[in-house]
């Protein structure tokens, strides 16, 4: 009784955890609206919302913090299976995938990141032609494309007050993603002490950057297939259960309840994470060569 009726109560605990979120969440927006005087004169009223608008709030909350729906998940599966077991594996899952979507968060930042560098390139050297000056050119540009990130002030103060823009680029460099930065600062470079053509320096850096985004799509692209295969691996444990709930066999009952059924779990959970792990190391290997 008390093992088929631990997950019932983690469950619960969960869903009233994220009950208080939600009211906290909505209390600290009203606040702020009663400080900034926004706050509506139906203040006192309970808002009645549709269907739809709840599921955009529960969204909202849970959007950023999609790692831990492995818990109701997980006290699904502890409830059908009357063990707790399930709940500790969630509970075990979370800051792994938590660190698996910010590593997924951090290369679309980084590759959002290059190709407004490369943007920045292409619309400077077409500023340039139109007849400013280079330092109001970057001035507009990285103000258009967001590029130089949080070193964008210190680059144009730079670019404006006659400091040293190439030592500010190569600093703005050093930011995730941002390595084409560098290739801008050896053309500001080029061009200040040679005297050699920005923009036209400018164009072939921006074709090199573009080519090297190209091949790394196309990179993607002949991986998917490869990334299709390791989501199959990770997916087929869970289809071998529900076919074998299906067929009447109850594998949660076999494989939570029985000695023989835990150590094939432990066996296969290895297996499986083993094999999951190595097949994403194959492809991670070839995305970086």
């Amino acid at each position: 009784m008390v093992t088929a009726a631990a997950p019932g109560a983690a469950a619960l605990c969960a869903g009233l955890l994220l009950w208080w979120a939600v009211e906290r969440r909505r209390g600290a927006m009203r606040t702020r609206a009663v400080l900034a005087g926004a706050l509506p004169e139906e203040y006192g009223q309970r808002e009645v919302l549709s269907p739809r608008a709840v599921l955009a709030r529960w969204w909202g909350l849970v959007r950023g913090r999609r790692a831990w729906l492995c818990l109701p998940v997980a006290g699904v599966v502890a409830l059908l299976g009357e063990s707790p077991l399930p709940l500790v594996a969630g509970a075990v899952a979370v800051p792994l995938l938590t660190r698996r979507l910010r590593a997924a968060e951090r290369r679309k930042e980084r590759e959002a990141r290059a190709d407004r560098v490369v943007a920045l390139c292409g619309a400077l050297a077409g500023e340039l032609r139109a007849g400013w000056q280079p330092a109001q050119a970057l001035s507009f540009a990285a103000r258009q494309t967001g590029a130089l990130g949080e070193h964008e002030a210190e680059v144009l103060a730079a670019a404006r007050f006659g400091g040293d823009v190439p030592a500010a680029l190569r600093k703005a460099a050093r930011q995730d993603g941002a390595d084409g930065l560098a290739g801008l600062a050896a053309c500001w470079q080029v061009a200040v002490d040679g005297g050699a053509g920005l923009a036209a320096g400018l164009d072939r850096l921006e074709a090199a950057l573009r080519d090297h985004g190209d091949q790394r799509d196309r990179l993607r692209a002949e991986l998917a297939g490869a990334w299709a295969t390791v989501t199959v691996l990770a997916v087929l444990p869970a289809a071998g259960l529900a076919l074998g709930a299906a067929l009447g066999a109850d594998p949660l009952r076999v494989l939570l309840h029985t000695p023989a059924g835990f150590g094939c779990l432990a066996v296969g959970g290895s297996l499986e994470a083993a094999g999951l792990w190595w097949a994403a190391r194959i492809v991670r290997g070839g995305e970086s060569a």
